[in-house]
């Protein structure tokens, strides 16, 4: 079946003046982006508070579209519908120390019995402990689980209407396995039917590597549709053969060379008050009346990393060694590659973290104002050095003295020559990527920036979840082995908003909705909703209803103007304008509401229409 054409089986046309349409002219004062914006004001959605929002008529019509999609397309691998609760149990969280991992994000309620639950933003622990509970054996395998649920998150600050909500619809599916080859295969049965799903709901999408982050796990791709409003960053080679987010992205080989002879004696200046980037360069220029640029400036950053750690209580911090990260002043740390390459160096997984100010502080580290020649001396702390800052020229860096700061300071003179031969200087990428950064594939190729909104992610988990909750099975030679797992998400209401901010999405009048997940497929329109254009207009909506078209019948008493305005507004992909002076001529007006189709009004007969409708739907 063509996406958008008419499925079979009767239903009843909706009247417009029998259902909640509020929509609105005004552009609300705190809505950012265009599908924020016009889904509040074409009455798809109500904000209730901060990242918390109703779904009115028309927005749960096409969330419910999107769910059927999602739906046939899992159902058409084999995967089985499942439904977990909301509400779980902190313990489990805490058995796989992902209550550390999500911090503030985490919605933590207490009953009456002073007992801590979460509001679950994912489900890995519960679905690994239903499976750990009913699968024993590698004859029951393999076997995948998914659900659609509502999830919760504690954002710091919702924006972006349902883009960045505290509740949201989701989708998340799990693959259980015995070997890595059928994890591999489970992957990309998921993988292909996603492609599925994206293509049906109109996305116009790319799929780009991706970190798995808080999820764990070894391997993960992105899903992600390009729009300048997305928050997301991600970067493709420009020779076409390399992509991934900016969490994942690593660039090509950058040089560095910490030889250079000194651009003069190391001199301690005074800068009270101006522990960050900015505020010395803010000095140099205002008190010293010298012209700094971040770029010459080395940022100085001391973290801890640890077998054990608890982001909330810096005192339980075990096992402890610093990692003293240096990048230029106009560069961001990319804590997903240093957690990477900590682990290289240290040999063993472990957590890394900033480190506490009260223990750093303790410890010597005078934070805010901390120079990489604070790792001379030191035997508890590795050197971990960007590229881009390992290389000589002139450069401002910490004092490790409050309220100070040095210039001219040198590597050769100042670190290297000191620690001659010291295995814990280690030049690596730790860095976000930027535009124009060679790309990691060494060809040429330069990676270029691009946003996008992530719409949904396939993650290879392994047995992350199923070790810490003890889920195994008894394999082909009757050992006890843990179950392999892959975890698939996609963001039900994101895909509604990024359909509007993609490209064609939307235009100066309103939505532009695919036939596929539109909360009606066709707006009967009369200019007047009586006589013989009311018996015309009933009869095409009850015909169209007939072949298994979504059909909403403007009858308002309202002016043709304000009919056509709202129909804009709320994106319906066809309109069928029935008036006075093409009805006496036994036609009606069908126009189409996407942009790329011929948009200018067919007169259609009125005994055509039906099969008109139904094969003009086809293309939307």
């Amino acid at each position: 079946m063509a996406i958008g054409r008419c499925t079979k089986g009767k239903t009843v046309p909706t009247f417009w003046s029998k259902t909640l349409i509020p929509t609105s002219r005004q552009v609300p004062g705190d809505a950012e982006v265009p599908s924020h914006q016009l889904m509040l004001r074409a009455g798809f959605i109500r904000k209730l508070a901060a990242g918390i929002y109703d779904y009115l008529p028309l927005g749960l019509r096409s969330l419910h579209k999107v769910m059927a999609v999602v739906r046939q397309e899992m159902d058409r691998t084999g995967a089985c519908e499942v439904l977990l609760p909301a509400l779980q149990p902190i313990e489990l969280w805490q058995q796989t120390g992902r209550h550390i991992d999500y911090g503030e994000n985490l919605f933590v309620v207490k009953d009456r019995h002073d007992r801590e639950h979460a509001l679950g933003p994912t489900h890995e622990e519960v679905i690994t402990s239903l499976a750990g509970t009913y699968i024993k054996s590698y004859k029951q395998l393999p076997i995948n689980l998914y659900q659609i649920q509502t999830k919760f998150r504690d954002e710091f600050r919702p924006r972006f209407g349902v883009l960045r909500s505290r509740e949201f619809q989701m989708k998340d599916g799990y693959s259980f396995d015995t070997t890595r080859e059928g994890l591999d295969r489970s992957y990309q049965v998921m993988y292909d039917a996603y492609c599925r799903i994206f293509n049906r709901c109109g996305l116009q999408y790319v799929v780009v590597d991706a970190e798995s982050g808080e999820m764990g796990g070894s391997g993960s791709q992105q899903f992600t549709v390009l729009t300048p409003t997305g928050e997301d960053t991600i970067f493709r080679s420009d020779k076409g053969n390399y992509a991934a987010n900016l969490e994942k992205c690593p660039t090509g080989d950058r040089s560095h060379d910490f030889t250079g002879d000194p651009t003069g004696d190391l001199e301690e200046i005074y800068t009270p008050d101006c522990p960050g980037i900015d505020d010395v360069r803010d000095f140099f220029s205002k008190s010293l009346g010298s012209r700094l640029k971040t770029s010459n400036m080395l940022k100085s950053m001391v973290y801890v990393a640890s077998k054990i750690s608890d982001h909330r209580d810096p005192h339980h911090v075990q096992d402890l060694h610093y990692i003293l990260v240096v990048l230029r002043g106009d560069h961001d740390v990319n804590e997903e590659k240093l957690s990477v390459e900590v682990t290289k160096i240290l040999g063993e997984k472990v957590s890394v973290m900033l480190a506490p100010e009260k223990l750093a502080m303790d410890d010597g580290w005078a934070l805010g104002f901390v120079g990489p020649h604070a790792f001379v001396g030191r035997t508890d702390t590795t050197l971990l050095v960007d590229p881009d800052a390992a290389q000589g020229g002139f450069w401002v860096a910490g004092a490790n003295k409050a309220n100070h700061h040095v210039k001219h300071f040198n590597w050769d003179r100042d670190v290297v020559d000191i620690v001659s031969g010291n295995k814990n200087i280690v030049v690596a990428d730790l860095r976000n990527a930027i535009d124009g950064d060679p790309s990691p594939k060494n060809d040429d190729g330069v990676l270029k920036a691009s946003h996008g909104i992530e719409v949904g992610q396939v993650f290879k988990l392994g047995t992350k979840y199923t070790e810490s909750l003890d889920a195994t099975v008894l394999d082909e030679e009757n050992n006890r082995v843990p179950i392999i797992m892959g975890c698939y998400g996609i963001g039900i209401n994101r895909i509604m908003a990024s359909v509007i901010e993609q490209t064609g999405g939307h235009d100066e009048n309103g939505i532009i909705w695919p036939a596929s997940i539109a909360p009606y497929q066709i707006l009967i329109t009369p200019i007047k909703y009586e006589g013989v254009i009311k018996q015309t207009a009933d009869r095409l909506a009850d015909e169209l209803e007939t072949t298994g078209c979504d059909v909403l019948l403007d009858d308002r008493d309202e002016r043709p103007g304000v009919k056509f305005k709202d129909a804009d507004l709320i994106g319906i992909p066809l309109r069928i304008t029935i008036g006075d002076k093409a009805l006496k001529d036994g036609c009606v007006e069908i126009k189409p509401r996407r942009a790329s189709v011929d948009t200018k009004s067919q007169l259609v007969p009125v005994g055509d229409v039906v099969k008109y409708t139904v094969d003009l739907l086809s293309c939307l």
